[in-house]
């Protein structure tokens, strides 16, 4: 009996151990995310999580492979580009905290009435904790990581740095990003000259912006950029 109660001891102490590990571990995570935040708050990212992971894709098809990735600041990205994604992305992007509240909800009933997951929610802030920090892989335990970041990054920056960081590190092809890379790349123009037409093809093509190259419109592309140019003389930019 004694033997057992001492078992029971060591195996209640242990287990003790192991979670004020994991306490102070997730601690030390957070307080590297925020320094990482603050940081950025000034200067510009050299790069991303997944710039890193883009990097290691395209290095196992060609050893001489370097990702296209120049930043430059809000006042360079046309004001064409900076109403096409807050149009197609997050339309409510300068009045919410980094959670929009209500597309949340429709989405949760959307999916419900799918019965899987068709839609989600994210907003700019979301996706950008996401680019910088994050994995794509979808879990309860990366979302709730990616809620903790959105929260440092809505309270610790502008909306405009908010947007400018989004701006600069968003993918826009294999290898390709940053408004600056992307217009180049697709438009052979700087970012500041994009027009609204070229802004909106941008902004369509981030969910996936692998497949399409030089403005190519197809019927969709061409319904969801009719779409968005109606709409970027609405929303609010910060």
């Amino acid at each position: 009996m004694a033997r057992r109660r001492s078992v029971r001891r060591l195996f209640w102490k242990a287990l003790g151990y192991a979670v004020g590990a994991l306490v102070i571990g997730f601690g030390l995570a957070q307080v590297w995310f925020y320094a990482h935040v603050l940081y950025w708050a000034r200067y510009a990212p050299g790069s991303t999580a997944f710039m890193e992971r883009a990097l290691d894709d395209l290095l196992t098809r060609d050893p001489r492979a370097r990702l296209q990735y120049q930043w430059v600041p809000y006042d360079r990205i046309s004001v064409h580009l900076r109403r096409a994604v807050v149009a197609a992305e997050d339309a409510r992007f300068v009045e919410h905290d980094g959670f929009d509240w209500d597309m949340i909800q429709q989405a949760l009933q959307r999916n419900e009435r799918e019965g899987r997951i068709v839609t989600g929610a994210s907003t700019i802030s979301q996706q950008l904790a996401k680019n910088l920090f994050l994995s794509g892989e979808r879990s309860w335990l990366r979302k709730a990581q990616e809620a903790i970041i959105t929260w440092m990054l809505e309270r610790s920056l502008s909306k405009r740095r908010i947007l400018e960081l989004y701006l600069n590190v968003a993918e826009w092809g294999d290898g390709v990003f940053g408004a600056e890379a992307a217009a180049r790349y697709h438009f052979g123009v700087p970012a500041a000259a994009l027009g609204p037409e070229e802004a909106a093809w941008l902004a369509v093509i981030l969910p996936s912006p692998r497949r399409d190259r030089g403005g190519r419109l197809t019927p969709y592309v061409r319904s969801r950029v009719d779409t968005i140019l109606a709409r970027m003389g609405a929303v609010q930019i910060p």
